[in-house]
């Protein structure tokens, strides 16, 4: 006797609902950590746009920042916690290996008995947990999903390295995403290459921490190939996410790249040969490079500050460690 197993089958679109924000409680300034490294304000502005970044206390970690940017996205959805039946947290920060992110703050916002699972794809982090949010409420897996990055990169950064210290910042987005009646996010583009694993990451593991043969591990970058790879191959990778999406750069509303550095920004819409009508997301300039926190962030503020936005599309993107890529076409709620 041949058994047939039972199939389901999501809906054909989905969409984000809304967002939620939580940044470091600290706006710290260049002049606070120019000492270390040698170096100015002026010359931390022209290199990054960052004129402050937020930093959490030292009470505060990577699960407090995600709890409470969660619970905003869940409020403004309009959609019960309760129904929320999954949760994916992209981050490298999370203070203990196990147990996941995930599964304490969908307990936190009263979203239990929902999956969940932590990524990490560093900075492309949300943008790869958008495309499986997308998926999987599609497949049928899931009806309504909340998406989170969070970062506490304030734990992992020695004040004396020039490559990447003063870029970091702390903070948490949220989406809440689920079905739609009309497409509201277009497939992604993602992929990686390891053989650039180098350029951009921790500086020693756990293991010779502990056998003290090396210091509390922190990230480090190679800062002229990190550019070069994000400003060439990432313009690229955007391009195709349009082609994907069926759109031209006039139809991008706002453009929401990771915010990893200010001049990076400026060199992606100068090559995306983007309307000035676009809005492009500028957030680094007072929260920092937040790594998977930061494009839901950026969202974040820019919807707050265009509200007019709403049901326009925007170009994310988002690179970093691995090295790893994923960018998407979205509606904005």
């Amino acid at each position: 006797m041949s058994i047939t197993l039972a199939q389901v089958a999501g809906p054909a679109y989905t969409r984000i609902y809304s967002f939620g924000a939580a940044r470091g409680e600290n706006a710290v300034p260049n002049e606070d950590l120019i000492g270390p490294i040698d170096s100015s304000d002026e010359w931390i502005r022209q290199r990054t746009g960052i004129i402050t970044r937020a930093r959490a206390n030292k009470g505060t970690d990577a699960i407090d920042l995600a709890t409470e940017a969660a619970a905003e996205a869940i409020e403004k959805s309009g959609i019960p916690a309760d129904q929320v039946d999954l949760v994916i947290v992209a981050t490298i920060s999370n203070p203990k290996q196990t147990p996941s992110v995930s599964a304490i703050v969908a307990d936190r916002v009263g979203a239990n008995p929902a999956a969940a699972y932590d990524i990490n794809a560093a900075c492309a982090g949300y943008a790869y947990a958008v495309a499986q949010a997308d998926a999987l409420i599609k497949a049928g897996a899931a009806r309504y999903a909340l998406v989170i990055g969070t970062e506490k990169l304030s734990d992992v950064v020695d004040p004396t390295d020039r490559s990447i210290s003063f870029l970091l910042g702390d903070g948490a987005g949220a989406a809440l995403i689920g079905p739609s009646d009309t497409p509201g996010i277009a497939p992604a583009v993602w992929g990686s290459d390891g053989s650039k694993a180098g350029a951009v990451g921790m500086n020693a593991t756990l293991t010779e921490f502990r056998d003290g043969e090396a210091p509390w591990p922190t990230l480090r970058q190679e800062g002229q190939t990190v550019f070069r790879w994000a400003v060439w191959e990432m313009a690229k990778v955007a391009r195709e996410a349009l082609d994907k999406a069926g759109v031209q750069p006039a139809d991008i509303a706002a453009f929401i790249p990771h915010q990893a550095n200010m001049r990076i920004i400026d060199e992606f819409a100068k090559q995306l040969k983007l309307p000035e009508t676009t809005v492009i997301a500028r957030d680094i300039e007072t929260t920092g490079n937040t790594s998977a926190a930061s494009i839901p962030l950026a969202s974040h503020r820019l919807m707050a500050e265009h509200p007019e936005l709403s049901g326009g599309l925007a170009l994310q993107i988002g690179f970093g460690a691995g090295l790893v890529f994923a960018a998407q076409v979205v509606v904005l709620p």
